[in-house]
């Protein structure tokens, strides 16, 4: 499908200024009066928000950070139907994606990209999405580290998409697995050196380290 540089321009800005919204900044000042960016592991994320502002805090950002990469698809979907959109889809997730992680109300600076690709995901194909939970989830009871957990499901999704929407799936699920392992390079430092921090549920693990 050739895909409009114009409906890619309305698609794309909508999408990346969406997914740009620091929703774990804003709700520890909001609520919590802490700045997640100065606490923890730093991060904006739901991760490092259940380190900082509990687990009520937590979820809202998960989840909060989830509907950013899905609401732009879903919309995009909507939109232009019944024409078919994966690839246009696809492209307007990953614009989501690189808002959080560069975020213009951070200075550019931002998250991990990885509840956001979760919503993305779910909006993209639910089956993809579930499968994503399941092996995060495994990965998580097993090592611990949500980052281990989260590249190991986005490593595995390039598969999971291109049997469920086809090529635009395929290379979708590549670019955006690199993109955040890439942006889990400081953790995989820490994994290599012994010092990553395990999520607070796990922290009683012999051997497990705070933070």
């Amino acid at each position: 499908m050739t895909v409009s540089p114009i409906v890619l321009v309305f698609g794309c800005i909508p999408a990346f200024l969406i997914g740009s919204i620091p929703f774990g900044v804003i709700i520890g000042r909001v609520f919590y009066n802490t700045d997640v960016r100065r606490a923890g592991s730093g991060n904006i994320g739901a991760a490092n928000a259940l380190r900082t502002l509990g687990k009520r805090g937590a979820v809202a950002v998960l989840l909060l950070d989830g509907l950013k990469g899905a609401v732009p698809v879903l919309v995009v979907e909507r939109v232009m139907s019944p024409a078919p959109v994966t690839s246009v889809a696809c492209i307007v997730a990953f614009a989501a994606i690189l808002g959080h992680c560069y975020s213009p109300f951070l200075r550019g600076r931002g998250g991990k990209g990885v509840a956001t690709a979760f919503g993305a995901l779910w909006a993209l194909s639910w089956p993809a999405g579930a499968t994503f939970t399941l092996i995060w989830i495994a990965a998580l009871i097993a090592t611990g580290f949500a980052s281990v957990a989260s590249m190991a499901a986005s490593v595995a999704m390039p598969f999971a998409l291109w049997f469920l929407i086809g090529e635009p799936g395929l290379i979708y699920g590549f670019v955006s697995a690199a993109f955040i392992v890439f942006a889990h390079r400081e953790n995989l430092a820490r994994l290599v050196a012994g010092t990553e921090t395990v999520l607070p549920i796990f922290s009683k693990r012999p051997g497990a380290t705070n933070g």
